[in-house]
Protein backbone atom coordinates (compact mmCIF):
# COMPACT_ATOMS: atom_id res chain seq x y z
CA UNK A 1 0.00 0.00 0.00
CA UNK A 2 1.23 3.43 -0.94
CA UNK A 3 1.19 5.10 2.12
CA UNK A 4 0.57 9.00 -0.07
CA UNK A 5 -2.18 7.38 -2.13
CA UNK A 6 -4.06 10.62 -3.06
CA UNK A 7 -7.45 9.41 -2.02
CA UNK A 8 -10.08 11.06 -0.58
CA UNK A 9 -13.69 9.23 1.10
CA UNK A 10 -16.88 10.25 2.73
CA UNK A 11 -16.27 10.50 6.61
CA UNK A 12 -17.76 7.68 8.72
CA UNK A 13 -18.20 6.47 12.64
CA UNK A 14 -18.65 10.26 13.74
CA UNK A 15 -17.18 12.32 11.31
CA UNK A 16 -19.46 15.26 9.31
CA UNK A 17 -21.81 13.45 6.64
CA UNK A 18 -20.42 16.85 4.28
CA UNK A 19 -16.68 16.32 5.19
CA UNK A 20 -14.20 14.47 3.45
CA UNK A 21 -11.93 11.46 5.23
CA UNK A 22 -8.25 12.15 4.05
CA UNK A 23 -6.79 9.00 3.12
CA UNK A 24 -3.10 10.62 2.54
CA UNK A 25 -1.03 8.72 5.06
CA UNK A 26 2.10 10.44 5.64
CA UNK A 27 5.51 8.06 4.80
CA UNK A 28 8.11 8.62 7.86
CA UNK A 29 11.16 10.10 6.60
CA UNK A 30 14.14 8.03 6.88
CA UNK A 31 17.99 7.84 5.88
CA UNK A 32 18.72 6.36 2.06
CA UNK A 33 19.52 2.50 2.43
CA UNK A 34 23.14 3.46 0.86
CA UNK A 35 23.76 5.98 3.37
CA UNK A 36 22.44 3.94 6.96
CA UNK A 37 24.26 1.05 6.09
CA UNK A 38 27.30 2.23 6.67
CA UNK A 39 26.24 4.06 10.10
CA UNK A 40 24.71 3.38 13.37
CA UNK A 41 21.75 6.17 13.31
CA UNK A 42 18.49 6.27 13.88
CA UNK A 43 16.97 5.00 10.33
CA UNK A 44 13.45 6.58 10.82
CA UNK A 45 14.05 10.40 11.31
CA UNK A 46 10.49 11.33 11.94
CA UNK A 47 7.46 13.65 11.36
CA UNK A 48 8.32 17.42 11.12
CA UNK A 49 5.93 20.06 13.36
CA UNK A 50 4.28 20.55 10.02
CA UNK A 51 4.41 17.04 9.12
CA UNK A 52 2.55 15.97 12.72
CA UNK A 53 -0.48 18.47 12.45
CA UNK A 54 -1.00 17.35 8.99
CA UNK A 55 -1.19 13.58 10.04
CA UNK A 56 -2.86 14.07 13.34
CA UNK A 57 -5.68 16.49 11.39
CA UNK A 58 -6.49 13.21 9.59
CA UNK A 59 -8.20 11.71 12.32
CA UNK A 60 -12.28 11.84 12.28
CA UNK A 61 -12.66 11.37 16.20
CA UNK A 62 -14.35 7.93 16.21
CA UNK A 63 -17.02 7.90 19.31
CA UNK A 64 -15.89 4.15 19.40
CA UNK A 65 -12.55 4.60 19.89
CA UNK A 66 -11.19 1.45 18.28
CA UNK A 67 -7.91 2.20 18.67
CA UNK A 68 -7.53 3.56 22.29
CA UNK A 69 -9.01 -0.88 22.30
CA UNK A 70 -6.59 -1.84 20.49
CA UNK A 71 -3.95 -0.58 22.65
CA UNK A 72 -2.42 -2.87 25.39
CA UNK A 73 -1.65 -0.22 27.58
CA UNK A 74 -5.25 1.72 26.54
CA UNK A 75 -3.31 4.96 25.87
CA UNK A 76 -6.49 7.56 25.21
CA UNK A 77 -5.50 7.37 21.41
CA UNK A 78 -8.47 10.37 20.37
CA UNK A 79 -7.64 12.87 23.19
CA UNK A 80 -4.01 12.78 22.78
CA UNK A 81 -4.38 12.72 18.92
CA UNK A 82 -7.70 15.93 19.51
CA UNK A 83 -5.05 18.19 21.57
CA UNK A 84 -1.87 17.64 18.73
CA UNK A 85 -4.88 18.87 16.46
CA UNK A 86 -5.14 21.65 18.31
CA UNK A 87 -1.34 22.18 18.44
CA UNK A 88 -1.31 21.79 22.16
CA UNK A 89 1.59 19.37 22.19
CA UNK A 90 2.52 19.19 25.72
CA UNK A 91 -1.43 18.41 26.48
CA UNK A 92 -1.62 15.59 24.31
CA UNK A 93 2.12 14.51 25.94
CA UNK A 94 0.38 14.68 29.26
CA UNK A 95 -2.20 12.49 28.09
CA UNK A 96 -0.15 10.33 27.05
CA UNK A 97 2.08 9.78 30.30
CA UNK A 98 -1.19 8.90 32.35
CA UNK A 99 -1.06 5.96 30.67
CA UNK A 100 2.45 5.17 29.27
CA UNK A 101 6.02 6.13 31.25
CA UNK A 102 7.82 5.23 27.90
CA UNK A 103 6.35 7.42 24.88
CA UNK A 104 9.04 7.69 22.77
CA UNK A 105 10.52 3.92 23.34
CA UNK A 106 6.43 2.66 21.79
CA UNK A 107 6.35 5.09 19.34
CA UNK A 108 9.64 3.54 17.33
CA UNK A 109 8.97 -0.38 18.66
CA UNK A 110 5.74 -1.18 19.33
CA UNK A 111 4.05 -3.48 16.92
CA UNK A 112 1.25 -0.32 15.99
CA UNK A 113 0.22 -1.83 12.61
CA UNK A 114 -0.92 -4.91 14.83
CA UNK A 115 -2.73 -3.06 17.64
CA UNK A 116 -4.17 0.31 17.88
CA UNK A 117 -3.51 1.23 13.73
CA UNK A 118 -4.97 -2.21 13.06
CA UNK A 119 -8.20 -1.05 15.12
CA UNK A 120 -8.08 2.35 13.36
CA UNK A 121 -11.72 2.64 11.80
CA UNK A 122 -9.37 4.47 8.26
CA UNK A 123 -7.76 1.40 8.64
CA UNK A 124 -10.96 -0.25 6.71
CA UNK A 125 -9.50 2.06 3.66
CA UNK A 126 -6.20 0.84 4.00
CA UNK A 127 -4.82 4.37 5.88
CA UNK A 128 -4.87 3.77 9.48
CA UNK A 129 -3.83 7.13 11.13
CA UNK A 130 0.20 6.70 11.97
CA UNK A 131 -0.56 6.67 15.48
CA UNK A 132 2.97 5.51 16.57
CA UNK A 133 4.51 8.03 14.67
CA UNK A 134 2.85 10.72 16.14
CA UNK A 135 3.49 9.45 19.66
CA UNK A 136 6.83 9.87 18.63
CA UNK A 137 6.64 13.25 17.52
CA UNK A 138 5.11 14.69 20.79
CA UNK A 139 7.99 12.33 22.77
CA UNK A 140 10.73 13.59 20.35
CA UNK A 141 9.29 17.32 20.91
CA UNK A 142 9.19 16.99 24.45
CA UNK A 143 12.65 16.39 24.62
CA UNK A 144 13.74 18.67 21.80
CA UNK A 145 12.01 21.75 23.86
CA UNK A 146 13.53 20.43 27.52
CA UNK A 147 9.77 19.95 29.08
CA UNK A 148 8.97 17.17 31.28
CA UNK A 149 5.51 16.67 31.50
CA UNK A 150 4.98 15.55 34.80
CA UNK A 151 2.17 12.36 35.69
CA UNK A 152 0.30 13.73 39.28
CA UNK A 153 1.59 11.35 41.78
CA UNK A 154 -0.98 10.48 45.27
CA UNK A 155 0.18 11.35 48.33
CA UNK A 156 2.27 8.35 49.64
CA UNK A 157 1.07 5.22 51.04
CA UNK A 158 4.30 4.42 52.79
CA UNK A 159 4.04 0.96 51.47
CA UNK A 160 7.38 -0.52 50.17
CA UNK A 161 7.31 -2.36 46.30
CA UNK A 162 10.41 -4.24 45.49
CA UNK A 163 10.72 -4.44 41.42
CA UNK A 164 13.36 -6.76 39.79
CA UNK A 165 14.20 -6.12 36.07
CA UNK A 166 13.97 -2.64 34.88
CA UNK A 167 13.06 -3.67 31.24
CA UNK A 168 9.57 -2.40 29.59
CA UNK A 169 7.88 -4.26 31.87
CA UNK A 170 9.71 -3.51 35.12
CA UNK A 171 9.19 0.45 34.41
CA UNK A 172 5.67 0.11 33.63
CA UNK A 173 4.89 -1.21 36.98
CA UNK A 174 7.42 1.02 38.90
CA UNK A 175 6.13 4.23 37.47
CA UNK A 176 2.17 3.32 37.58
CA UNK A 177 2.89 2.59 41.55
CA UNK A 178 5.15 5.25 42.48
CA UNK A 179 2.48 7.21 40.80
CA UNK A 180 -0.06 6.01 43.13
CA UNK A 181 1.64 6.87 45.78
CA UNK A 182 4.12 3.71 46.80
CA UNK A 183 7.94 3.57 47.26
CA UNK A 184 9.29 1.38 44.66
CA UNK A 185 12.83 0.01 44.50
CA UNK A 186 14.21 -1.25 41.34
CA UNK A 187 16.69 -4.09 41.31
CA UNK A 188 18.69 -4.24 37.78
CA UNK A 189 21.41 -6.83 37.46
CA UNK A 190 23.26 -4.81 34.36
CA UNK A 191 25.38 -1.90 34.83
CA UNK A 192 22.27 0.27 33.05
CA UNK A 193 18.50 0.19 33.42
CA UNK A 194 16.94 -0.43 30.72
CA UNK A 195 16.91 -4.27 30.46
CA UNK A 196 16.27 -5.67 26.94
CA UNK A 197 15.79 -1.61 25.55
CA UNK A 198 19.22 -1.56 26.13
CA UNK A 199 21.23 -4.78 25.51
CA UNK A 200 18.65 -6.31 22.79
CA UNK A 201 17.74 -3.65 20.31
CA UNK A 202 19.94 -1.48 18.28
CA UNK A 203 21.12 2.07 17.94
CA UNK A 204 19.78 2.54 14.74
CA UNK A 205 16.07 1.34 15.50
CA UNK A 206 15.89 2.61 19.25
CA UNK A 207 18.83 5.55 20.51
CA UNK A 208 20.21 4.40 23.98
CA UNK A 209 19.71 8.65 24.33
CA UNK A 210 15.76 7.76 24.34
CA UNK A 211 15.83 5.26 26.66
CA UNK A 212 17.99 6.43 29.23
CA UNK A 213 15.75 9.77 29.25
CA UNK A 214 12.24 7.64 29.54
CA UNK A 215 14.67 5.76 32.94
CA UNK A 216 15.09 8.97 34.13
CA UNK A 217 12.13 10.15 34.03
CA UNK A 218 10.63 6.93 36.19
CA UNK A 219 13.13 7.71 38.76
CA UNK A 220 12.01 11.25 38.56
CA UNK A 221 9.11 9.77 40.22
CA UNK A 222 10.54 8.69 42.68
CA UNK A 223 11.80 5.20 42.29
CA UNK A 224 15.11 4.08 43.58
CA UNK A 225 16.91 2.22 40.71
CA UNK A 226 19.62 -0.15 42.60
CA UNK A 227 22.18 -1.02 39.62
CA UNK A 228 24.43 -4.08 39.66
CA UNK A 229 22.46 -6.53 41.81
CA UNK A 230 21.18 -9.82 40.83
CA UNK A 231 18.65 -11.39 42.45
CA UNK A 232 18.80 -14.98 43.30
CA UNK A 233 22.43 -13.92 44.27
CA UNK A 234 22.90 -10.96 45.92
CA UNK A 235 19.47 -11.17 47.57
CA UNK A 236 16.68 -13.71 47.23
CA UNK A 237 13.48 -13.24 47.03
CA UNK A 238 12.62 -14.84 50.03
CA UNK A 239 14.69 -12.07 51.37
CA UNK A 240 12.95 -9.54 49.74
CA UNK A 241 10.33 -10.26 51.37
CA UNK A 242 11.51 -10.45 54.54
CA UNK A 243 12.78 -7.33 54.66
CA UNK A 244 10.63 -3.71 53.93
CA UNK A 245 8.68 -4.59 51.12
CA UNK A 246 5.45 -5.62 50.91
CA UNK A 247 5.30 -7.02 47.49
CA UNK A 248 7.57 -7.75 44.73
CA UNK A 249 7.58 -7.47 40.75
CA UNK A 250 9.59 -9.99 38.69
CA UNK A 251 10.18 -8.66 35.24
CA UNK A 252 13.78 -10.12 34.71
CA UNK A 253 12.89 -11.39 31.03
CA UNK A 254 13.94 -14.09 28.98
CA UNK A 255 17.96 -13.62 28.54
CA UNK A 256 18.39 -17.44 28.24
CA UNK A 257 18.80 -18.29 24.92
CA UNK A 258 17.47 -21.12 22.45
CA UNK A 259 19.91 -23.14 19.99
CA UNK A 260 19.39 -25.62 17.24
CA UNK A 261 20.65 -28.96 18.70
CA UNK A 262 22.72 -29.95 15.55
CA UNK A 263 26.33 -30.54 15.34
CA UNK A 264 28.88 -28.00 15.21
CA UNK A 265 27.09 -25.15 17.21
CA UNK A 266 30.27 -24.97 19.62
CA UNK A 267 32.35 -23.68 17.06
CA UNK A 268 33.62 -20.46 17.14
CA UNK A 269 31.68 -17.51 15.62
CA UNK A 270 27.97 -19.19 16.12
CA UNK A 271 26.78 -16.48 18.31
CA UNK A 272 23.44 -16.46 20.11
CA UNK A 273 21.50 -13.38 18.42
CA UNK A 274 21.58 -12.67 22.62
CA UNK A 275 25.18 -11.99 22.82
CA UNK A 276 25.62 -10.84 19.55
CA UNK A 277 23.21 -8.00 20.06
CA UNK A 278 24.34 -7.27 23.69
CA UNK A 279 27.81 -7.01 22.59
CA UNK A 280 27.05 -4.69 19.71
CA UNK A 281 24.32 -2.16 21.95
CA UNK A 282 25.28 -2.49 25.53
CA UNK A 283 28.91 -2.96 25.21
CA UNK A 284 29.05 -0.34 21.77
CA UNK A 285 30.83 -3.04 19.83
CA UNK A 286 30.16 -0.57 17.16
CA UNK A 287 31.88 1.56 18.94
CA UNK A 288 35.21 -0.32 18.61
CA UNK A 289 38.31 0.66 19.42
CA UNK A 290 36.52 3.90 21.60
CA UNK A 291 34.61 1.15 23.57
CA UNK A 292 37.20 -1.66 23.88
CA UNK A 293 34.46 -5.05 22.79
CA UNK A 294 34.31 -5.74 19.33
CA UNK A 295 32.58 -8.16 17.62
CA UNK A 296 34.97 -10.54 15.78
CA UNK A 297 32.87 -11.45 12.40
CA UNK A 298 33.52 -12.20 8.95
CA UNK A 299 32.42 -11.58 5.85
CA UNK A 300 29.70 -14.29 5.29
CA UNK A 301 27.27 -13.91 8.27
CA UNK A 302 24.12 -16.08 8.57
CA UNK A 303 20.71 -15.17 11.03
CA UNK A 304 19.22 -18.19 11.90
CA UNK A 305 15.37 -17.07 12.46
CA UNK A 306 12.71 -14.71 11.13
CA UNK A 307 11.91 -12.37 14.30
CA UNK A 308 12.63 -9.19 14.66
CA UNK A 309 15.68 -10.07 16.67
CA UNK A 310 16.75 -12.15 13.89
CA UNK A 311 16.42 -8.81 11.76
CA UNK A 312 18.10 -6.61 14.20
CA UNK A 313 20.81 -8.88 14.34
CA UNK A 314 20.84 -9.16 10.01
CA UNK A 315 21.01 -5.26 10.37
CA UNK A 316 24.01 -5.31 12.95
CA UNK A 317 25.76 -7.40 10.79
CA UNK A 318 25.40 -5.13 7.69
CA UNK A 319 26.67 -2.05 9.70
CA UNK A 320 29.62 -3.96 11.40
CA UNK A 321 30.96 -4.51 7.96
CA UNK A 322 29.86 -7.81 6.44
CA UNK A 323 29.86 -8.17 2.91
CA UNK A 324 27.50 -10.32 2.76
CA UNK A 325 24.37 -11.50 5.43
CA UNK A 326 22.10 -14.03 4.74
CA UNK A 327 18.83 -15.10 6.84
CA UNK A 328 17.77 -18.54 6.43
CA UNK A 329 14.40 -18.68 7.65
CA UNK A 330 12.28 -22.47 7.92
CA UNK A 331 9.25 -21.39 6.92
CA UNK A 332 8.15 -18.64 4.07
CA UNK A 333 8.04 -14.74 4.58
CA UNK A 334 3.78 -15.09 5.02
CA UNK A 335 4.92 -16.75 8.10
CA UNK A 336 7.49 -14.72 9.25
CA UNK A 337 6.90 -13.43 12.73
CA UNK A 338 8.88 -9.99 12.24
CA UNK A 339 7.41 -6.39 11.49
CA UNK A 340 6.74 -6.49 7.82
CA UNK A 341 8.76 -2.73 8.04
CA UNK A 342 11.83 -4.56 9.49
CA UNK A 343 11.93 -7.11 6.82
CA UNK A 344 11.23 -4.15 4.09
CA UNK A 345 14.46 -2.32 5.77
CA UNK A 346 16.93 -5.42 5.68
CA UNK A 347 15.64 -5.99 2.22
CA UNK A 348 16.72 -2.23 1.50
CA UNK A 349 20.07 -2.90 2.97
CA UNK A 350 20.77 -5.66 0.45
CA UNK A 351 20.55 -8.63 3.14
CA UNK A 352 19.35 -11.77 1.09
CA UNK A 353 16.77 -14.12 2.51
CA UNK A 354 16.29 -18.14 2.04
CA UNK A 355 12.99 -19.54 2.89
CA UNK A 356 12.22 -22.56 3.33
CA UNK A 357 15.14 -24.24 4.77
CA UNK A 358 16.65 -25.04 7.69
CA UNK A 359 20.32 -25.61 9.15
CA UNK A 360 21.17 -29.07 10.16
CA UNK A 361 25.13 -29.19 10.80
CA UNK A 362 27.52 -26.60 10.88
CA UNK A 363 31.03 -27.33 9.71
CA UNK A 364 34.30 -26.14 11.19
CA UNK A 365 37.61 -24.83 8.93
CA UNK A 366 40.13 -27.16 11.25
CA UNK A 367 40.95 -24.76 13.92
CA UNK A 368 37.64 -24.86 15.27
CA UNK A 369 36.04 -21.74 13.67
CA UNK A 370 32.65 -22.32 11.32
CA UNK A 371 33.71 -22.16 7.89
CA UNK A 372 29.89 -23.69 6.37
CA UNK A 373 26.51 -24.96 7.29
CA UNK A 374 24.42 -27.78 5.85
CA UNK A 375 21.07 -27.57 4.91
CA UNK A 376 17.64 -29.13 4.39
CA UNK A 377 14.83 -27.33 2.32
CA UNK A 378 11.51 -28.02 3.43
CA UNK A 379 7.85 -27.79 2.75
CA UNK A 380 5.03 -26.08 4.45
CA UNK A 381 2.81 -28.90 6.68
CA UNK A 382 -0.06 -28.82 8.44
CA UNK A 383 -0.30 -26.25 11.48
CA UNK A 384 0.91 -26.64 14.48
CA UNK A 385 0.56 -25.14 18.12
CA UNK A 386 1.97 -21.48 16.63
CA UNK A 387 -1.08 -21.63 14.31
CA UNK A 388 1.63 -21.43 11.40
CA UNK A 389 2.02 -24.13 9.29
CA UNK A 390 4.87 -26.50 10.54
CA UNK A 391 7.90 -27.10 8.07
CA UNK A 392 8.54 -30.65 7.42
CA UNK A 393 12.07 -31.59 6.08
CA UNK A 394 12.22 -32.71 2.22
CA UNK A 395 14.36 -36.05 1.88
CA UNK A 396 17.38 -35.75 0.12
CA UNK A 397 17.12 -32.20 -0.42
CA UNK A 398 20.64 -31.35 1.56
CA UNK A 399 23.39 -28.88 0.08
CA UNK A 400 25.89 -26.95 1.47
CA UNK A 401 26.07 -23.33 2.20
CA UNK A 402 29.81 -21.37 3.01
CA UNK A 403 29.14 -19.01 5.90
CA UNK A 404 32.33 -17.74 8.25
CA UNK A 405 30.03 -16.43 10.70
CA UNK A 406 26.26 -17.40 11.93
CA UNK A 407 24.04 -15.96 14.71
CA UNK A 408 21.46 -18.16 16.10
CA UNK A 409 18.42 -16.02 16.65
CA UNK A 410 15.48 -18.73 18.17
CA UNK A 411 13.98 -17.15 20.31
CA UNK A 412 14.39 -17.33 24.09
CA UNK A 413 13.39 -18.90 27.91
CA UNK A 414 13.93 -16.91 31.32
CA UNK A 415 17.12 -17.59 32.86
CA UNK A 416 16.64 -20.10 36.24
CA UNK A 417 18.24 -18.09 38.87
CA UNK A 418 15.00 -16.99 40.72
CA UNK A 419 12.89 -20.04 40.15
CA UNK A 420 15.97 -22.00 41.40
CA UNK A 421 16.45 -20.10 44.45
CA UNK A 422 12.16 -20.00 45.37
CA UNK A 423 11.28 -23.89 45.29
CA UNK A 424 7.47 -22.39 45.91
CA UNK A 425 7.31 -20.51 42.51
CA UNK A 426 5.57 -22.56 40.29
CA UNK A 427 6.68 -22.24 36.41
CA UNK A 428 6.22 -23.96 33.02
CA UNK A 429 8.05 -26.62 31.52
CA UNK A 430 9.79 -23.60 29.32
CA UNK A 431 10.67 -21.96 32.31
CA UNK A 432 8.43 -19.39 32.56
CA UNK A 433 6.33 -18.06 35.64
CA UNK A 434 2.85 -19.00 36.04
CA UNK A 435 0.55 -16.41 36.94
CA UNK A 436 -3.29 -16.11 36.85
CA UNK A 437 -4.79 -13.22 34.67
CA UNK A 438 -3.97 -10.57 36.92
CA UNK A 439 -0.21 -11.51 37.14
CA UNK A 440 -0.04 -12.90 40.24
CA UNK A 441 2.36 -15.97 41.00
CA UNK A 442 1.91 -19.08 42.66
CA UNK A 443 3.82 -16.94 46.09
CA UNK A 444 2.49 -14.99 47.89
CA UNK A 445 2.67 -11.24 47.56
CA UNK A 446 4.67 -11.78 44.33
CA UNK A 447 3.36 -10.62 40.93
CA UNK A 448 5.20 -11.37 37.07
CA UNK A 449 5.25 -10.27 33.76
CA UNK A 450 6.66 -9.52 30.52
CA UNK A 451 9.23 -12.39 28.84
CA UNK A 452 9.79 -14.00 32.17
CA UNK A 453 5.65 -15.19 31.76
CA UNK A 454 5.21 -15.10 27.68
CA UNK A 455 9.28 -16.36 27.39
CA UNK A 456 8.87 -13.62 24.72
CA UNK A 457 7.24 -10.86 22.78
CA UNK A 458 6.66 -7.00 22.13
CA UNK A 459 7.78 -4.06 24.41
CA UNK A 460 4.19 -2.90 24.52
CA UNK A 461 2.80 -6.70 25.84
CA UNK A 462 5.38 -6.53 28.35
CA UNK A 463 3.74 -3.28 29.69
CA UNK A 464 0.66 -4.14 29.32
CA UNK A 465 0.87 -7.30 31.78
CA UNK A 466 2.86 -4.66 33.50
CA UNK A 467 -0.36 -2.00 34.08
CA UNK A 468 -2.48 -4.60 35.22
CA UNK A 469 -0.46 -6.29 37.26
CA UNK A 470 0.51 -3.07 39.10
CA UNK A 471 -3.75 -2.58 39.53
CA UNK A 472 -3.47 -5.79 41.35
CA UNK A 473 -0.68 -4.87 43.35
CA UNK A 474 -2.29 -1.31 43.99
CA UNK A 475 -5.29 -2.76 45.73
CA UNK A 476 -3.48 -5.14 47.24
CA UNK A 477 -1.36 -3.00 49.22
CA UNK A 478 -4.59 -0.85 49.56
CA UNK A 479 -6.20 -3.12 51.54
Amino acid sequence: MSERNGQKASSEDGGSKKSKIDLNRLEMPKQAPEVRRRNFDEVATGYTYEMAMEEAKRCIQCKKRNCQQGCPVNIDIPDFIRLLQKGDIEGASRVLKAKTSLPGICGRVCPQEQQCEHACTLNKKGAPIAIGRLERFIADWERGEGIISMAQIAPTSLKQVAVVGSGPSGLTVASDLAIRGHRVTMFEALHVAGGVLMYGIPEFRLPKEIVQREVDYVASLGVEIRLDTVIGINYSLDELLRSRYQAVYLATGAGLPMFLGVPGENLNLVYSANEFLTRTNLMKAYLYPEYATPVKMGGRVAIIGGGNVAMDSARCAVRLGASEVSVIYRRTRDEMPARLEEVENAEEEGIRFYFLCAPTAFIGDGRNNVAAMELIRMRLGEPDSSGRRRPVPIPGSDYVMEVDTVVVSLGTTPNPLISSTTPDLKTSRRGTVLVDDRGRTSKARVWAGGDIVSGGATVISAMGEGRRAASAMHQFLSE
